[in-house]
């Protein structure tokens, strides 16, 4: 799964992006986490950052509490399920980002939060779904789900699932406004190539979502674990 993920490098990552809208209120974070504010490129509006809720909220659905459960969407199944096989046609999104969190099992029922990010230090983008859901009142709210897929070798010994990461050169098939047949994008969802990536132990402060600080992200160890 993706429970947890960081955006400090936004700066770097509208290089490729120069004429993005930004919204006003963001600002840089470490510890992202589910039901929170995040922000992602939707396809209906390729030109902006907006601000979706982390929980897939669909149009159709009665209660919107439906969306702490739908955080993630498994990959293997976005074209059967009824929650995602539309939004998988028709509502894609990028959710940019530097790394994100997963536990590793210690025995014992202890867990070490691990920080995973790509080996350049670059940013990169996630596959997402997003939809719109109305209120009785009228008042919408926007929110997505991040895909996920098998692990890599990386990932592999902490987790045996990991976000799907779109590649740059597919950002603009993955964000196309045409409405698309699953096949057509359902191989960009696969597991990233392992050596492009690492892994390596945080301090525990980052288990508490609240705390959303640059120390999030500090070695707790000295070597690089994979």
């Amino acid at each position: 799964m993706c429970g947890r993920y960081t955006l400090f490098r936004l700066d770097q990552w509208l290089k490729n992006f120069p004429m993005l809208q930004i919204p006003p209120d963001f600002f840089v974070r470490y510890n992202i986490a589910p039901t929170q504010a995040v922000p992602a490129i939707a396809n209906e509006h390729p030109d902006r950052l907006q601000l979706f809720h982390w929980g897939l909220i669909p149009s159709w659905a009665k209660d919107p509490s439906i969306g702490n459960r739908m955080i993630n969407a498994r990959a293997e199944t976005l074209a059967e399920k009824p929650a995602f096989k539309t939004a998988l046609r028709r509502r894609r999104c990028l959710v940019p980002t530097d790394g994100f969190y997963e536990w590793r099992k210690e025995g014992r029922g202890h867990k070490t939060p691990m920080f995973i990010h790509l080996k350049s230090a670059e940013p990169f983008a996630l596959a997402g779904l997003w939809d719109v859901w109305q209120s009785a009142d009228g008042s919408e709210l926007p929110s997505l789900t991040v895909i996920t897929t098998t692990a890599n070798a990386v990932v592999a010994p902490i987790h045996d699932r990991m976000p799907a990461i779109i590649r740059q050169e597919d950002y603009p098939l993955w964000l196309t406004k045409a409405e698309v047949e699953p096949p057509a994008v359902l191989g960009l969802l696969k597991p990233y190539p392992a050596e492009e990536m690492e892994a390596y132990p945080v301090a525990p402060g980052v288990n508490k979502p609240s705390h959303d600080a640059p120390d999030c992200i500090a070695r707790a160890e000295a070597q690089t674990l994979f």
